[in-house]
C-alpha cells in the first residue's frame, strides 16, 4: 500500500468505527495534534477522538496528496447530523506502513449559497 492508501484506509476505519483496522494502521508511538489536542498519544486519541465519528452524517475526502517524503495532505469535507458542513486539512505522517503522526487544521463551516 502507498502512503496515500494507508491514509485513506485510516479515514475509512474512523468513519466506519472499525477500531481493529485503525489500530493496525496507527503506529504504537502515534502523536495527534489539533486545535483541541496538543500532541496526545495513541491511547488518548482512541479514547477522545476516534469515537467522535457518530456525529457525522457524511465525510468526503476531497484531496489526498502525498509529498515526496512521508507526509500526506488531506482536504476533507464533512456534514454533521445538524446539517452543518465543515472542511479541515490534515497532514498525516506515514512511517514503515503506519500513521505515526496526525496534525489537524480546522477550516470552519462551508456554505453552498
Amino acid at each position: 500500500m502507498t502512503n496515500a492508501d494507508i491514509v485513506r484506509a485510516c479515514f475509512e476505519s474512523y468513519v466506519n468505527q472499525d477500531r481493529d483496522t485503525a489500530e493496525s494502521l496507527i503506529a504504537r508511538n502515534f502523536v495527534f495534534t489539533s486545535p483541541q489536542d496538543d500532541h496526545i498519544d495513541r491511547a488518548a486519541f482512541f479514547e477522545r477522538c476516534f469515537p467522535t465519528a457518530g456525529r457525522l452524517r457524511t465525510q468526503e475526502l476531497l484531496h489526498v496528496v502525498p509529498t515526496d517524503g512521508d507526509d500526506v495532505f488531506v482536504l476533507y469535507e464533512y456534514e454533521l447530523h445538524t446539517g452543518e458542513r465543515h472542511r479541515n486539512v490534515e497532514v498525516l505522517t506515514v512511517r514503515n506502513g503506519k500513521v505515526a503522526e496526525t496534525q489537524v487544521f480546522f477550516g470552519g463551516r462551508v456554505s453552498y449559497a
